[in-house]
């Protein structure tokens, strides 16, 4: 997949590496502000099964 980017990219070397970091860039953002928010609700992570009732030490 990345080879098929990078040929299908326009310039030379430095200018595919540049876009491709844009690229990058422009994914990791679109995690953050979308993916990431939208599917926080659908992961367990706040399902704690550790109790502080009896037992626990202080």
């Amino acid at each position: 997949m990345y080879g098929w980017v990078w040929r299908h990219l326009p310039g030379n070397a430095w200018v595919k590496a540049l876009i491709s970091l844009l690229l990058a860039c422009a994914v990791v953002y679109l995690l953050f502000q979308y993916v990431f928010p939208w599917a926080e609700p659908l992961l367990p992570f706040n399902d704690v099964t550790v109790d502080e009732g009896m037992g626990a030490i202080r």
